[in-house]
C-alpha cells in the first residue's frame, strides 16, 4: 500500500535506536525525508547509514528548551516538517519513595515539556501547508499504571490528556494527534529494566513481545494520509495486554 507521504518530511526524536529507530526506518521506507535525533553522535550516525535516513542531529531532551532548538535544526535541513515523532527514553523505575525531586524534574522535561516546545514550533510549521501528523510515543503504562513505573505511570498519562487537547486545536488545520502506547519490546530498554522475561510473556495474550519493526509500520500508516480521520487517540500496540479499550 502507498501510504501517500513520499517526499514528506520528518524528525523523529530518541531515534538512533529502539522503537524510534524503528519509526524513522518505516517513514524511510515511504520515502520520507527523516532527520533522526538522540544524545549519541555515534549511535545516529550509525543508524543514518544503517536506514538511509536524510541526517541526524544530537539533542538531549532532559536540557531547558532543547526540543525548541532541535526543531528548529530540523526545519531549517528539511526546509520544512510534515511530521513530528516524540519520543524520550524511560524514566527511572521505582516506587514513590524511592524517586528524588530531581528526577521528577529532569523526567517531567524531558517527557513532558520536551513536547510543549517541540510541537509550539512545529505546529506554525505544519499549518503552512495544513498538513501536519503528530505522533507522540509514550507506553501503556500512561493508560493503564505499571508496578515500581510511578514516573512513567504519572507523566505519560499527562501527555494522552495533552495529545486529546491538541487534537481539538490543530485539526482545523489539517494536523492530526495521537499517542501510540507500546508494551514490553524487544527493545534495550526491556534488558535494561532487569524484568523477568518469562513472566512478561506470560502476561501477554498473543504469548511474544513486540517487535519494533511492526511498530515503525502502526506508526508509518497512523502518519499517512490513510490516516487523515484518526486523531486525538491513544492507541495501544499491546499483544491484547491492556484491560481496557
Amino acid at each position: 500500500m502507498d501510504l501517500g507521504i513520499k517526499h514528506k518530511k520528518a524528525l523523529v526524536f530518541a531515534s538512533s535506536e529502539g522503537l524510534g529507530k524503528a519509526v524513522a526506518h518505516a517513514l524511510v521506507e515511504e520515502g520520507v525525508k527523516v532527520i533522526l535525533s538522540s544524545r549519541s553522535e555515534d549511535k545516529l550516525s550509525a543508524a543514518v547509514t544503517d536506514i538511509g535516513a536524510e541526517d541526524y542531529i544530537t539533542c538531549d531532551l532532559t536540557q531547558k528548551g532543547a526540543a525548541r532548538k532541535l526543531v528548529q535544526a530540523a526545519i531549517e535541513k528539511l526546509g520544512g516538517l510534515d511530521i513530528l515523532v516524540t519520543n524520550a527514553g524511560g524514566p527511572p523505575a521505582g516506587t514513590f519513595q524511592d524517586i528524588s525531586v530531581e528526577q521528577w524534574q529532569i523526567s517531567y522535561q524531558s517527557l513532558f515539556m520536551s513536547l510543549v516546545e517541540s510541537i509550539q514550533e512545529a505546529a506554525p510549521e505544519m499549518r503552512k501547508s495544513h498538513w501536519g501528523r503528530i505522533l507522540m510515543i509514550t507506553s501503556v503504562a500512561g493508560k493503564e499504571p505499571v508496578t515500581n513505573l510511578t514516573i512513567s505511570n504519572s507523566l505519560r498519562a499527562g501527555v494522552h490528556g495533552l495529545a486529546n487537547t491538541l487534537s481539538k486545536e490543530l485539526a482545523r488545520d489539517g494536523i492530526t494527534v495521537n499517542a501510540l502506547l507500546p508494551t514490553y519490546t524487544e527493545t534495550q530498554r526491556l534488558i535494561d529494566l532487569n524484568r523477568n522475561m518469562e513472566d512478561i510473556v506470560a502476561r501477554i495474550p498473543v504469548g511474544r513481545l513486540g517487535r519494533p519493526h511492526e511498530f515503525g509500520k502502526l506508526a508509518a500508516f497512523l502518519a499517512s494520509d490513510h490516516a487523515g480521520f484518526i486523531t486525538g487517540q491513544a492507541i495501544g500496540y499491546d499483544g491484547g495486554s491492556l484491560s481496557s479499550i
